[in-house]
Parts: structure tokens; C-alpha cells; sequence
């Protein structure tokens, strides 16, 4: 195979060496594809480069989606000085460097030094809290980029000063239009061979979403067909690929399709198919601890009061595979996931907690009944806080018909499911509307204590 410099792309000599990925990163939002929610009218990085304005953000998404691109272009669109970094290979020594450098081109300038900490999931916690004063202040602005689910992997504080921009998977059409780009373009491959659109498109099949890992490929396969005098075929892709080991280490499955199936089959309460797609993901290089967060997940929101202990069997699941790691650890996720798939199933819960958010967007900050107020003072009690609250455990049953949503709330939230445990809550929840019934129909009861 001859050097990719056989064909470099104008530029000059530095030109040459750099990687198709890397001469065809987009230099404007406009160029971006497949991030349009985030990206497009509305979407919020398009808000910030328009407005000229700078936020910490984090930037949650697979690997070639653009972390790294949507970076440099936020950065540049508002002018602001972008100085990299990988958490791989700096630590908190280098970080403080860099605030000092950043409060001197503030100070002489007047413009923000963008901070961007590639895979910023890989510092500890503590770590973390380096950045804490200095985008609190805005000495910095800190992009972060993770593969990881922010919510578990970012620091609670830095997160709380953070916008948090998800960026999905590409699709295959998204993965054609990019490498037909590389193709036609002077950056690219312009004029160098011909590429037949059947083999872009069985590339941007085996790129499954990444559109680093497409272009590095049509680049691998544009070396080969250079070598032999030959254009960019089918053909030539396939024997490319099997002469090397070019395929995803997902073994080239759609990665939130088999995800999706295996979910699916939970819900589905048909274990073996659980256990199959569970299995799919392990062999082809899945992240363990990704499936049995999607497992915890699934436990609350699917199975939920039907069998609260499930939700303990997941978290359980989590701390073992973590404990233990792989091989051992499919033990504990075969167990688990064959537990979900069995369970009885209720996502009362989680319609619930939907309505309940809808009801708090819609009503906004209502205020909180004065009887369920907290009275730590004389003055609050002057003022009524807490009067008339009736203490539950002074009353038969340890209930009393009181009301807990604020006025202009008339909740109906939950709704148990008539499966499992959730069965005896449903009982219970009768039982205890009809205790209410009696109350309202015999006058409020007398002698109870208000604390």
C-alpha cells in the first residue's frame, strides 16, 4: 500500500500528512450533519454562535459524532480563543497553566478562552473540582466531550454549571452525505479516482454512526485503489475490509438497534431474547456497565411498583459487575436481566412522574399551602405557617383526609397497574380514599394534635 502522500490535497507539505478526517472537519455549523436538533434553527449551539455568546457546556455523545468538531466551531463562531486538552494525558498541573494563560488573554483582550477537555469523564471527581472556581467566575469556558452518561461520570457541582448538549449516532444517509463530500471536495479526494456511490455506501454501513471511523476507512480503501491503478469499488471495499480488521467492534450491528431489541425484549417479558441481545452487546465489545445502567433504568421506569424489588436487583447488579468486572460479571447481568424479563411489569411510575412534570412546566411555582409550611420561628407561626396541619400518626390508621397539592394542582398522577405488588398499592390506596369518604361525610375529626 503506498503513502497517503501519493495523493495529498493542496496545502502543502503539512497538508499532506494530516488524515481525510481531520482536512474534512466542518469549519461552520452549516457543515455539521446529523446533529440538526442541536445544531439547526432553535437548536442551542445555533442560539449561542448567533448570539456571539459563550457557555460551559458538555457535550454527551458516540464516538464520531462531532464532539470535538462542534468544539472548534462554537468557539470560533464566537470569537473566542480554543485551547484543547485531553484528560488522557493532562492533569490538574496543566489545567492551572492553562487558567493563567486564559486570565492574562482576558485581561489584555477582553475575550474567553474556550477550554475544551476531551473525554472529561476520565478525571476523577476530585479532579473535576479544578475547573469548579474558574467557570464559575469565567476565567474559562469549559467544553467537555464523554461518551459516558454525564449524570454519572461529571462532578454535580461542574454539571450544575453546565448545559448539557446531547448528540445522537449518525444515520447511514448522514455517514453517505459526509463521505460523497470527501469525495468531491478539493480537501478531499476531488479529482484523484473515481469512488462508486455503492462503495460509499457499504463503508457508511460498516461505520455504524461514526463518521471518523467512515472517512478513515474510504481513506484506507482510497490507498488501496491508488495503489492499484484502480478506482474506489464495492468490490475493492469488501476485500479491503477483509484483509483487514476494519470491522466496529460491535461486529458491525446497529448500535441503538440492538440496545433497542434488548429493551424491548425485557419489556416484552421474553427472557431468551433478552439473554441473546444482553450477549450480542458483551461479545461484540459492548461497555458492561452501559447495558446494566440500561437495566436500572428499565427497572424503574417498566417494571417499577409491580416489583420494587427489581429496581434492588439492578442496583445490585450494578455494584457487583463493578466489583468484579468481566468475565465473571455476565453472571450477575444474565441473573438480572432474566430477573426484569420475568417480572411483572407497571410503568405507573413513570407516567406519572411525566404528568407530574407536565403539571409543574405548566402551573409554575405555586405557592405552598400554608398548613404544609415549615415553622421554625415565631415569626413563621405568627404568620401561619403551618397551622392547621394534622399530624398522620396522632390519627386511627396513621391518615387523615388532607390536602397536599397546592391550589389549581388536582393531581391523578398515579394510577397503579393491576400486576404485581402494585395490586396490594392499589388496595391500599382505596382503602384509604375510602377512609377519606367517611371522614368528609361525618365532619373532621376532633382531638388531633398539630406539630
Amino acid at each position: 500500500m503506498k503513502n497517503p502522500s501519493l495523493f495529498p490535497p493542496p496545502g502543502g507539505a503539512a497538508e499532506e500528512v494530516r488524515p481525510l478526517a481531520d482536512r474534512m472537519r466542518p469549519e461552520t455549523l452549516d457543515e455539521v450533519v446529523g446533529q440538526e436538533p442541536v445544531t439547526g434553527e432553535g437548536g442551542v449551539l445555533r442560539k449561542l454562535a448567533v448570539a456571539g455568546r459563550n457557555s460551559s457546556i458538555v457535550l454527551w455523545g458516540p464516538p464520531g459524532t462531532g464532539k470535538t468538531t462542534l468544539a472548534h466551531v462554537v468557539a470560533k463562531a464566537t470569537g473566542a480563543r480554543f485551547v484543547p486538552f485531553s484528560a488522557v494525558l493532562g492533569g490538574v498541573p496543566e489545567i492551572r497553566k492553562i487558567v493563567s494563560e486564559a486570565e492574562e488573554y482576558l485581561r489584555r483582550t477582553g475575550k474567553n478562552t474556550v477550554l475544551f477537555v476531551d473525554e472529561i469523564h476520565r478525571f476523577s471527581k476530585s479532579q473535576q473540582d479544578a475547573f469548579l472556581p474558574h467557570v464559575e467566575k469565567g476565567t474559562i469556558v469549559l467544553i467537555g466531550a464523554t461518551t459516558e452518561n454525564p449524570s454519572f461520570e461529571v462532578n454535580a457541582a461542574l454539571l450544575s454549571r453546565m448545559t448539557v448538549v446531547r448528540l445522537q449516532s449518525l444515520s447511514a444517509a448522514d455517514i453517505i452525505r459526509l463521505l460523497k463530500r470527501a469525495a468531491e471536495s478539493q480537501r478531499g479526494l476531488a479529482g484523484r479516482m473515481t469512488i462508486d456511490d455503492e462503495a460509499i455506501a457499504v463503508i457508511a454501513g460498516v461505520a455504524d454512526g461514526d463518521a471518523r471511523r467512515g472517512l478513515n476507512l474510504l481513506e484506507q480503501a482510497a490507498w488501496v485503489a491508488e495503489s492499484q491503478g484502480s478506482g474506489v469499488t464495492a468490490a475493492l471495499v469488501t476485500e479491503v475490509f477483509r484483509k483487514q480488521p476494519l470491522r466496529h467492534d460491535k461486529g458491525g450491528d446497529a448500535h441503538f438497534d440492538v440496545v433497542s431489541a434488548f429493551i424491548k425484549s425485557l419489556r416484552g417479558s421474553a427472557p431468551d431474547a433478552a439473554l441473546y441481545w444482553m450477549c450480542r452487546m458483551l461479545e461484540a465489545g459492548e461497555d458492561p456497565l452501559f447495558i446494566v445502567r440500561r437495566m436500572v433504568i428499565f427497572a424503574a421506569e417498566d417494571v417499577g411498583n409491580a416489583d420494587p424489588r427489581a429496581l434492588q436487583v439492578a442496583t445490585s447488579c450494578l455494584d457487583a459487575v463493578r466489583f468484579i468486572g468481566l468475565p465473571e460479571g455476565r453472571i450477575p447481568m444474565a441473573q438480572t436481566a432474566a430477573y426484569l424479563a420475568t417480572a411483572p411489569k407497571s410503568n405507573a411510575s413513570y407516567l406519572a412522574l411525566q404528568q407530574a412534570e407536565a403539571a409543574v412546566r405548566e402551573k409554575g411555582s405555586l405557592p405552598v399551602p400554608m398548613h404544609l409550611r415549615n415553622a421554625p420561628t415565631k415569626l413563621m407561626s405568627q404568620l401561619g405557617a403551618g397551622k392547621g396541619y394534622r399530624y398522620p400518626h396522632d390519627y386511627p390508621h396513621g391518615f387523615v383526609d388532607e390536602r397536599y397539592l397546592p391550589d389549581g394542582v388536582e393531581g391523578g398522577f398515579y394510577r397503579p397497574r393491576d400486576s404485581g405488588y402494585e395490586k396490594q398499592l392499589a388496595k391500599i390506596m382505596e382503602w384509604r380514599e375510602e377512609l377519606a369518604r367517611l371522614e368528609r361525610g361525618t365532619g373532621p375529626d376532633s382531638g388531633g394534635k398539630s406539630r
